[in-house]
This record gives structure tokens, sequence and C-alpha cells, in this order.
């Protein structure tokens, strides 16, 4: 028998939820709209613009929340995969985030963001520091990350790109740690991303390192495949990856575009 037209709208149309949109695609019924809460596990060079685009992705879907752990890339990467109870997991680089999805922990790594290096100096940079290679004198003290977490990685990287000899007097856990050793004066430098930098504001003097001379780290995100909210881990990934109001945000405090 045939079946009825009205049956076979029935199957086939879906409605859309006006103006519910993840990244470029809609939220339909379907699929169901982002609420509740999530939990964010991101990389310590992320403290101060996450929490930026959380606000807007909490205005945009409203009933959201996002709450953040920051850390250590390799930190959060080993919570993950202890079983930590994290729905979106966004690192400072690629290398750490595999170890997660290679687990089978997350869901397909998204890129949404590149940083640089660059030299942090105290305030009115009492060392007189001009260049990398200053990092090399005997009488400079400089901070770096552990090299088991990308911004130590990268100054190992720097260091041997541009064939200099360091001997930090500190390796930090995360990039933060750098920089707060930089802005009390218990260092002479320290090797942080540019974002960093930017962020700190008068609080530190800097040297940018030349494109050329200088290294990269790219940030994938993804979601968490134990997560307790599947839906609203899903929309934020989307939100930070695809949306033009959280890549704005990004730019704005100094990451850029990674494709």
């Amino acid at each position: 028998m045939r079946r009825p037209r009205t049956a076979l709208l029935a199957l086939t149309l879906v409605a859309v939820i006006p103006g519910a949109f993840v990244g470029t695609q809609p939220v339909t019924a379907a699929t169901a709209a982002p609420t509740g809460s999530i939990t964010v596990s991101a990389a310590a060079s992320l403290t101060d613009v996450f929490p930026v685009i959380a606000a807007a992705f909490q205005k945009r879907f409203p009933g959201t929340t996002v709450s953040f752990n920051f850390g250590g890339s390799s930190a959060i990467v080993e919570q993950v995969n202890a079983g930590a109870p994290v729905d979106v997991l966004a690192t400072a680089s690629e290398p750490t985030m595999w170890k997660a999805a290679n687990a089978g922990h997350t869901g397909r790594p998204l890129l949404f963001a590149k940083n640089t290096m660059a030299i942090a100096m105290p305030a009115g940079n009492p060392a007189g520091i001009t260049g990398l290679a200053d990092l090399s004198r005997s009488d400079v003290l400089t901070a770096v990350c552990a090299v088991a977490v990308p911004c130590g990685t990268a100054a190992r990287d720097l260091f041997a790109t541009n064939g200099i000899s360091v001997r930090p007097v500190t390796f930090e856990l995360d990039v933060r740690g750098v920089l707060g050793k930089v802005m009390a004066d218990e260092v002479d430098a320290g090797i942080v991303y540019v974002t960093d930098v930017r962020s700190a504001g008068s609080a530190v003097t800097s040297v940018a390192i030349p494109a050329d001379r200088n290294v990269t780290t790219t940030y994938p995100i993804a979601t968490v495949t134990d997560g307790r909210n599947p839906v609203t881990a899903r929309a934020f990934v989307a939100y930070v990856r695809y949306s033009r109001s959280a890549q704005g945000i990004l730019r704005a405090y100094g990451f850029a575009k990674p494709w």
C-alpha cells in the first residue's frame, strides 16, 4: 500500500530549534540543545582566554555551565587517562593529546589555535637581555618548563634551533610556573608563550624571537569519551573550533590560526 504523503514528511523532516547552532551546523531536536555543566581540562597557557570563551558560550547557550581544570598538558592527559571526571580536553601540543586519543579516551581531536615562544624578563629587564644568545651567559638565571610538557619541549627545540647552550636553573611543571618565577623576579628570564607575555602586560619585559628562528606549537581540543555530558561537550568543542566568536577571542589574546 502506498504510504500517505504526511507520513513521508514525518519521516524526513526534522524540526530545527530557532537560533541554535553548533559551529556551522544547526542544533536540531534530534541532537538536542546543549544544557547542564561540563568540566574542561585545559593547558595552563589557556588560563586567561578559555574563561572568556566559556562566558560567550554560556551566553550563546543559556542553561550551560563550564568549569575548568588548568595545568600542564602532560598532567591533565594523565588525569584523563586515569579516569578523571572530565568532559573536554584541550592541550598545548598534538603529541600530548594523542596520548589520550590513542588510548581511546577522547574523540577525534580538532586543532583550534597556534602559539609561538618569547623571552620574558622581570619588569625593567635588570639583566639587560636583548636576545636568546644572552641566555647562555653564566650570570643569567633562566627558567623553562620541564621537557615533559609542551612549553618545555618548545624551549629545548628553540635552543637547538638557535644553536645555543642554556643551563636553566629551574624546570617548572607548566608555563604559568615559569611566568610566575619571572614576575616574582626570581629569575632573569623565562621561555614562555607570546600569549603569556601579552597577558602579563607591564609586569614583564619581553624580547621577541624572529619568526624564522622561533618554534610553534598547535593546540588540539577533543571530547572525553567517558564524559558525563557529551552533548554539551561536543557543542563546546565545536564552538571553540568553528565559531567566529571563539576564534576572534583567541586572536585577541594573541593565539594564531593553526590552519
